[in-house]
């Protein structure tokens, strides 16, 4: 039995010796478990001396008070963080149910428990023995946000980050046996650093109070590494290490640094040995060492390849005191005149950016899993870069981006904005570079932080010459990643790349006339005139914005710490006007006009020479900010069902294929003529390319093809492919069409709808017997009433509140109208039935697309609220769901023995130059010769005259206006 023991004393120390990284990561206590809680909602605690006092409940930790139910329910007194710009909700009498609790609010998610305050939490940890004489740290990865902590009575310190992990020295204050930790964590709004920052408000993760992510005390010498920087450089093959070593005052220690690098993927070599003796007498002690890293394997976004540097400080006597491992990447960020590069070269953003949305937690989960479903998910849609809107995440999502090949933008925690500004010497100043610092040296050896601002969209009268003095500073300490001054603006000299909110298909307060909106609908347009003066790379914010209806099967999915209590207004409120049977219909229609209108957005951005790269917003929903439902996603990055990530890659990828066509309405009279172009920012170049073409029709059939040949595809964008032109004169009958095209022996496409009308058509020539009045005049009325069929055409004369106030547009609601109190357009696209035979000689899909721009642009929507439920429109503008009216352009009923049709287009003006206005009204006045026009519904005609304004009325004879 001796024996026995003797062997595995021995076995035990060899395996030390051998290994002594694991006799190092023995000296680590986890402090994940029940603890005592003790709220202090007065904040009586420490004129109390709470630390000392008894704690009457429990939570589990890592975790959140909500997690734990604790807390207040939500009232309207609750005292969020975030602005709440639409006050309706507090005094309208829509409302007013969900005034009454428990309420409902509209503006974001309801948690299912709210506390802002101070909350103390303790434990008894029994410390080791062999503890005594070592350093011991407390380590608390994520909090929210100021924390206080108190070791067996004793004060022991301060921290307010929301960036990095609060640590404490506990050497002086822990014992070995039984020790009392507690904990202050006070989530109320500490610094200004602006309501809005999503660090911090409630618009998404939540004011939520807390400890989350690894809590621990770690137990090492007291002479120790501190930190351990790694800076690549390419050209030399090697690496430069930056060592922060610590020890006692006043003491001299000798010993010698071991590092070593080894490869991360899969048979990776490992690297040799290098050491270093050091001597130290200094407190605080830092060393540069350069370590080879022979035939370096580079990280970019193809190939991620990592290392691991692994430091050791061991002392004279060879007894190992520090260690420290982390992750690295041979790659090196800079700028290429307009580009951004990666290792030398080229490359494009493309973008989401990610607000700390986390409905299951209410704050950024710390360990990878979920990381991984967003990182994998955005690469499965053509992205390569997230951007962290006021807020930088944890550890997890920096390591599953370096695995993955994700380029991450992270910023301070501010949005110095809405009442918070920078540049005022104060504390807000102090904090970001704090801050800043922070960020730096919790996870700047990742090779996935490739980018850094100060934060969002700042204000105040100094801030360019403050955030200028901040890229400054930071590109000469930290030269790993490119620097500017905050998302959004300003556009200043030191900036080595902008984030600018001009080159976009709908910038803010544009309303009904922006690009998309207003003027032919055309692939041909680009930002090259916006961004021609800018000397750094350019990428676009915060493009898209484009919402789509929401999806009431997600209300479900909120099992965690919130509830979609908004998505249950918008829901009843729909059934309420009559139409909750639709909500799929108009989740699916706007969802491919929002589809239509990103596309858009992105091409343009590839079509600017020089462009560096575009951020999304978004990919997936933004839960706050009045519901910004902006996502082809959902806030959990699931599909909302209308588009696929195929569908995505094909506009938004690597290798994107693209066609300038200056119109997409033709009559077949005309030539279709279109430069295709590719954007390529692939691996590498590319040799000996064919791009095949075609035309196809609505089943699919190939009615024109060809192809043209690319000898050399260099990375760059505006590759000329070459010119087709394809003469329409075939085309007899109305139709859609689609251009696509392909990269031979590849997955890479491309397609883009237009449309094709016959040539000369005399739409006024197919009214036949029916009648074409501006109003109801009694002559009309009479002739309805004895049996005619009357086409009203009401534009420029429905009242206001009967629908004139609604603006209507092409493209969807930009973010909500909720936020941007009332931002035109009110509606998300339109719906309607393809198959009714309204639309026989009008070819169109359920949703809109290009044809529809120019009518909804000349048109003025009806709101049908005060008819009957069951009169449902034949050409339907979906509504913002935070009003959910039943709009109509078109709709049909009887009259007495008469038959009326009223359209609210603009099908009169300008016929011969609006070629889907003519073709429509021809389809229209088509049907209504026709035996199939057979409304269901019985119109009051006093009801509809109500609709419209009075004036002299006139009927217009066919053929004659």
């Amino acid at each position: 039995m001796q024996k026995n023991r003797l062997l595995l004393l021995v076995f035990s120390i060899g395996s030390w010796l051998a290994n002594p990284t694991q006799a190092v990561s023995q000296n680590k206590l986890s402090l994940a478990g029940e603890w005592q809680l003790r709220l202090d909602p007065d904040n009586l605690g420490l004129r109390e001396h709470w630390w000392q006092a008894a704690y009457p409940d429990r939570v589990k930790l890592p975790g959140s008070l909500t997690e734990n139910g604790k807390g207040n329910d939500v009232t309207l007194q609750t005292p969020w963080v975030g602005d709440v710009i639409d006050s309706t909700y507090f005094f309208a009498d829509s409302y007013k149910k969900y005034r009454e609790n428990p309420i409902k609010i509209p503006f974001w998610l309801k948690p299912v428990k709210y506390y802002a305050g101070p909350a103390w939490y303790r434990r008894q940890v029994d410390v080791p023995a062999n503890w005594a004489k070592k350093r011991v740290t407390l380590n608390l990865e994520r909090c929210h946000w100021e924390t206080m902590v108190y070791v067996n009575g004793q004060y022991c310190g301060t921290r307010n980050s929301l960036v990095a992990p609060h640590q404490f020295d506990l050497t002086k204050y822990l014992r070995p046996g039984s020790n009392t930790i507690a904990i202050r964590v006070d989530n109320r709004y500490k610094i200004h650093v602006g309501p809005n920052s999503h660090s911090v408000a409630d618009h998404t993760q939540t004011n939520w109070n807390g400890l989350v992510g690894d809590l621990s005390l770690t137990a090492e010498a007291l002479t120790y590494i501190d930190d351990v920087q790694v800076f690549p450089n390419l050209a030399a093959r090697a690496i430069k290490v930056a060592l922060s070593l610590h020890q006692p005052r006043r003491q001299t220690f000798r010993g010698k640094i071991i590092l070593q690098a080894r490869s991360r993927q899969k048979g990776g070599a490992v690297l040799p040995e290098l050491e270093q003796p050091v001597r130290l007498t200094a407190e605080e002690t830092t060393i540069t060492p350069t370590y080879a890293v022979a035939n370096p394997q580079l990280w970019d976004e193809f190939n991620p390849n990592l290392y691991s540097l692994t430091a050791r400080l061991v002392d004279e006597q060879g007894q190992l005191l520090s260690e420290k491992e982390v992750a690295f990447g041979m790659r090196e960020m800079s700028t290429i005149g307009t580009r951004l590069a990666i290792n030398g070269r080229p490359i494009f953003l493309r973008g989401d950016v990610e607000c700390a949305t986390f409905p299951l937690t209410g704050y950024p989960p710390t360990t990878e899993p979920y990381w991984e479903k967003i990182m994998k998910t955005a690469r499965q849609y053509g992205l390569n870069h997230l951007r962290f809107h006021s807020w930088c995440p944890p550890e997890a999502a920096f390591d599953v981006a370096d695995r993955l090949g994700v380029y991450l933008y992270v910023e301070s925690p501010l949005w110095a904005n809405q009442s918070s500004a920078v540049g005022t010497g104060g504390v807000v100043d102090d904090f970001i570079y704090q801050e800043s610092e922070r960020i730096l040296k919790a996870y700047g050896n990742h090779p996935s932080f490739c980018m850094m601002s100060y934060g969002n969209e700042p204000a105040g009268p100094d801030q360019n010459e403050f955030l200028g003095r901040w890229v400054d500073h930071f590109k000469q300490k930290d030269s790993r990643r490119l620097y500017t001054s905050g998302a959004g603006w300003p556009m200043i000299p030191e900036n080595q790349f902008h984030i600018h909110s001009d080159a976009r298909i709908q910038r803010w307060g544009e309303g009904v006339k922006s690009i998309i909106n207003q003027g032919t609908p055309r692939t041909s347009y680009d930002w090259r005139e916006i961004t021609k003066t800018s000397t750094a790379p350019y990428v676009s914010h915060e493009i898209g914005q484009w919402c789509v209806y929401p999806n009431f099967k997600e209300i479900a999915k909120y099992t965690g710490v919130v509830r979609a209590t908004n998505f249950e207004i918008f829901r009843e409120t729909l059934e309420a006007a009559g139409m909750g049977d639709q909500a799929e219909a108009f989740l699916h229609s706007s969802g491919r006009l929002q589809t239509l209108c990103y596309k858009a957005d992105m091409e343009a951005a590839l079509r600017t020479p020089g462009f560096a790269g575009f951020q999304l917003l978004g990919l997936h929903d933004f839960p706050g900010q009045g519901t910004a439902l902006v996502g082809a996603l959902d806030v959990f990055w699931d599909s909302k069902g209308y588009t696929t990530p195929e569908e995505y890659r094909t506009f938004c990828g690597p290798t994107v294929l693209l066609a300038r066509m200056d119109k997409l309405l033709y009559e077949n009279n005309e030539t279709l003529r279109a430069a295709l172009e590719m954007a390529h920012f692939g691996a590498g170049e590319l040799t000996n390319q064919t791009v095949v073409w075609q035309v196809l029709d609505a089943a699919g059939k190939v009615k024109r093809s060809g192809s043209l040949a690319k000898d050399k595809v260099v990375l760059d964008n505006l590759q000329s492919i070459g010119n087709i032109q394809i003469p329409l004169a075939g085309f007899k009958k109305p139709e859609m069409l689609t251009l696509k095209v392909m990269l031979k022996g590849t997955d890479i496409t491309n397609s883009w709808n237009f449309w094709v009308y016959p040539a000369g058509v005399d739409a006024d020539a197919a009214a036949g017997k029916v009648i074409v009045a501006h109003t109801l005049t009694p002559d009309v009325v009479n002739q309805l009433q004895n049996g005619a069929n009357v086409l009203l055409l009401p534009y420029g004369h429905v009242k206001k509140g009967k629908g004139a106030e609604v603006e209507i547009g092409f493209s969807s609601v930009f973010w909500n109208t909720s936020w941007t109190k009332g931002q035109a357009p009110h509606t998300l696209g339109l719906v309607c039935n393809p198959a009714h035979p309204l639309f026989a000689a009008f070819p169109t899909e359920a949703s809109s697309n290009y044809q529809w721009q120019d009518l909804v642009s000349h048109s003025q929507t009806i709101i049908l609220n005060e008819f009957p439920k069951n009169l449902r429109p034949l050409i339907q503008p979906i509504d913002t769901w935070f009003e959910n009216r039943r709009l109509s352009l078109a709709f049909e009923g009887r009259v007495g023995k008469g038959k009326l049709m009223i359209c609210s287009v603009d099908l009169e003006t300008d016929l011969a130059r609006r070629p889907s206005a003519r073709q429509l009204k021809y389809s229209l006045l088509t049907y209504m010769n026709s035996n199939r026009f057979q409304p269901a519904s019985e119109l009051n005609i006093d009801q509809v005259k109500n609709l419209f304004q009075e004036e002299t009325s006139m009927i217009v004879p066919a053929g004659n206006h």
